[in-house]
């Protein structure tokens, strides 16, 4: 299942230093180590931690330590999970292509072609408020396996001759709603997977930009797929692959205990504890500032690619320059991310976010002056690389939220991504309708850096050893006042 988390659970962690305690919204909170913007690695979090095998000494040689990337390859149970990742998002890429096609043919409706994409992003929000409970209710290993094999079962109805237009539709739905139950819960089972510290950080990482890449060579694939098949054949290729990442999933990754306690308002039904958990996470200060920093640069930063192609079209740029205009962002998102995941310590990811989230969309300001073909691909490369301000902000979002509450808030959190980029690209459409493109993309960068600055001092006020100094500050005051 797609879209876009390393020891395992039991693996202890090193104490944080001490700290004043802060009040939270939630009773456990106390318990939990303080999310402060700045964690540092936990050695004990990496695989090659384990008791000392036979032939080991004082006089024998130390083996080499896997670091970076590799350290997180080193988790079994994660190759699962990334090979999982890659076969169904690669099917599903090819799926969308195929039955935008066949939508098209059978139909002869451009309209009913593009909702068909369209409907891929939509139903995320429906899927992710209502159904997020399932993550933290039920076994990690259950709930993916369930999802890829309810996607499977979809896909083969659309391959039936005698499923409608309309049938295809709601069925397309219907597998965009499961998604982000199912990368909501994948993100929250990696936790246990990799830990809770730097090895989780660059376990998302790796599937961020597998996500990524998969964009670009999927529809290529999909593309070459149907000069050679029909679109239900090619089709059938997303089937095969939800079948493989369901048994990936399986075989491949432990069978852990549901999340939720009878606190946290899991024990009612479903949607209940669904609705809870969306008030619980929306209702922290904290946890809400740092969802909404995933989200706003998102749903800013996807206005030139919803309008490349009237923009290609208005500096007389061809086709195979839109395609390039397509790319560029994903290329520079990629490129940053591989730098800021291998190159920098886990300290130095963390005090990268602020400034980069708030410097992120400001290279779309170059389309104020309608910029030729390599100035603006050069602005969308800075652009997409304005994004590896995410992996710092990953550890920052796990450290926030309770364990009992972490399969519903990445849920939400994915539903929530989905759902405002989509909205940032229909709102994009809207106003191209009444403006030049160019002055479009250009606003979008403006009004998104505003908003974003507004929420980073948000996040900074939030931060839990300020608040902490704050209430030191303010007790102390208080202490000479009453002498």
């Amino acid at each position: 299942m797609p879209t876009d988390s390393p020891a395992p659970a039991d693996t202890p962690r090193t104490p944080p230093a001490p700290a004043a305690q802060v009040p939270a919204p939630f009773p456990e909170r106390a318990a939990l180590p303080d999310p402060g913007p700045a964690p540092t690695l936990r050695d004990t979090d990496s695989p090659a931690t384990a008791a000392p095998g036979p032939g080991s000494g004082p006089d024998a040689p130390a083996p080499a330590t896997p670091r970076g990337y590799r350290a997180v390859f080193a988790v079994a149970e994660f190759r699962a999970v990334f090979a999982a990742h890659l076969l169904s998002l690669l099917g599903v890429v090819v799926s969308e292509l195929a039955l935008t096609v066949l939508v098209y043919d059978l139909t002869g409706s451009p309209l009913l072609s593009a909702l068909t994409f369209a409907l891929g992003l939509l139903p995320y929000i429906v899927g992710g408020t209502l159904f997020a409970g399932v993550a933290d209710r039920y076994p990690a290993r259950r709930v993916l396996v369930v999802c890829d094999l309810l996607c499977a079962a979809c896909v083969a109805v659309m391959l039936v001759p005698a499923t409608p237009v309309a049938g295809l539709l709601a069925l397309r739905c219907l597998v965009a709603a499961i998604a982000p139950v199912f990368t909501g819960t994948r993100m929250a089972a990696l936790t246990d997977i990799l830990g809770e510290g730097d090895l989780y950080v660059l376990g998302r990482s790796l599937l961020r930009i597998v996500s990524q890449s998969a964009m670009l060579i999927g529809f290529g694939a999909g593309g070459v797929l149907l000069t050679v098949l029909s679109p239900r054949g090619a089709i059938t290729v997303t089937v095969v692959t939800f079948l493989c990442s369901a048994a990936l999933l399986r075989f491949g990754t432990r069978d852990r205990p549901a999340r939720a306690t009878a606190g946290h308002g899991a024990g009612g039904t479903l949607l209940k504890e669904s609705l809870s958990g969306a008030r619980l996470v929306l209702g922290d200060r904290r946890i809400r500032a740092l969802m909404l920093l995933f989200w706003l640069p998102a749903m800013f930063v996807v206005a030139p690619e919803a309008l490349a192609a009237p923009y290609a079209d208005a500096i007389g740029a061809s086709p195979a320059a839109l395609g390039l205009l397509l790319c560029a962002m994903a290329v520079g998102h990629i490129g940053a991310e591989l730098f800021v995941g291998s190159a920098l310590s886990p300290r130095n990811r963390s005090r990268i976010v602020l400034p980069v989230a708030a410097a992120g969309l400001l290279p779309l300001l170059v389309y104020a002056v309608r910029p030729g073909l390599p100035l603006a691909l050069a602005a969308l490369a800075l652009a997409g690389a304005g994004a590896a301000y995410v992996i710092g902000l990953d550890q920052w979002f796990v450290d926030a939220v309770p364990q009992e509450l972490r399969g519903r808030a990445m849920t939400l959190l994915t539903a929530g991504l989905m759902t405002v980029q989509g909205l940032g690209m229909a709102l994009a459409g809207l106003a191209a309708e009444f403006f030049p493109v160019h002055q479009v993309v250009a606003a979008s960068g403006i009004i998104g850096t505003v908003c974003t600055l507004l929420l980073v001092a948000e996040v900074r006020r939030t931060d839990p050893r300020r608040m902490s100094y704050t209430e030191e500050r303010d007790g102390a005051d208080r202490h000479v006042t009453s002498r």
